[in-house]
């Protein structure tokens, strides 16, 4: 192993940090392109668009993470139930 390869493994975090890190980037995309479209919605496009859409995802993008969190065993049941298991 060279010293960039064991470098970047230790810079990975373990393989039970998954449902996080899998909630933290889902929320933030979609927080972040939901303040898009709902800013546009609501104020339209205008000289302070991205100011408005940045100051919306401020709060937007933790709601959302705690949200991802709380819905994923749901989700997860959800899709068992409706989803064959492959064989």
């Amino acid at each position: 192993m060279t010293s960039q390869t064991s470098a970047r493994s230790r810079r990975k975090l373990g393989a039970r940090a998954t449902p996080y890190v899998f909630a933290f980037y889902m929320s933030a995309i979609m927080a972040l392109l939901m303040c898009f479209v709902i800013t546009a919605a609501n104020a339209g496009v205008d000289e302070q668009y991205l100011g408005n859409v940045l100051k919306a995802y401020q709060l937007a993008m933790p709601v959302a993470f705690a949200c991802v969190l709380v819905v994923r065993p749901i989700v997860l049941r959800l899709v068992a139930w409706t989803v064959h298991p492959s064989h």
